[in-house]
């Protein structure tokens, strides 16, 4: 088991690529589809106001986008980190503690939770021609709603820092 600690982690392969894409986008398509509806009544410009079944049916063609995401994501990262040097120092500065005890990358976070809401806006628009369903996002719309989802990306954050607490991931 102590060899086992000692080893180098490998940089994260397609697989994990594409199972944290598929999580966090679906969180945060959940969480920017009603944070759009917050920021459309709030501003009383646009439409955005879905059944469930018109949500899950945008949904199903926000995977694949997701999918697409997280490959080219990949593919980037590997460009400027062909050996994945600093995602591994990253991942070893978490377990040693020396990173993030409560907040799990604050301002990753941040971003993170902003552009989703972007990539979940495009998915809506991209989709209404063909699915019948009827949204309007302005820009404004898509940015308070961003600006919203910050508070989700936030509180995701916390909740995987407390996991982590929890789990005692981190203590020497």
């Amino acid at each position: 088991m102590a060899s086992f600690l000692k080893k180098t982690p490998a940089a994260p392969g397609p697989a994990i690529w594409i199972s944290v894409t598929l999580l966090w986008g679906t969180v945060f398509f959940f969480t920017s589809s009603w944070m759009l509806g917050v920021a459309s009544g709030m501003l009383g410009t646009g439409y955005f106001r879905l059944s469930g079944g018109e949500l899950f049916r945008v949904y199903g063609l926000h995977i694949p986008v997701l999918l697409i995401f997280a490959l080219t994501a990949m593919m980037v990262k590997n460009l400027l980190d062909p050996q994945g040097r600093k995602q591994v120092e990253r991942q070893k500065s978490v377990v040693q503690g020396k990173r993030e005890r409560l907040f799990v990358s604050f301002a990753g976070s941040i971003a993170t939770s902003f552009f989703f809401t972007g990539l979940t806006a495009s998915t809506f628009l991209w989709s209404s021609g063909f699915t019948g369903i009827s949204v309007d996002l302005p820009l404004s719309v898509i940015v308070v709603a961003a600006g919203f989802n910050i508070l989700a990306g936030l509180a995701a954050s916390l909740l995987v820092g407390i996991v982590f607490i929890a789990a005692k991931v981190g203590r020497t």
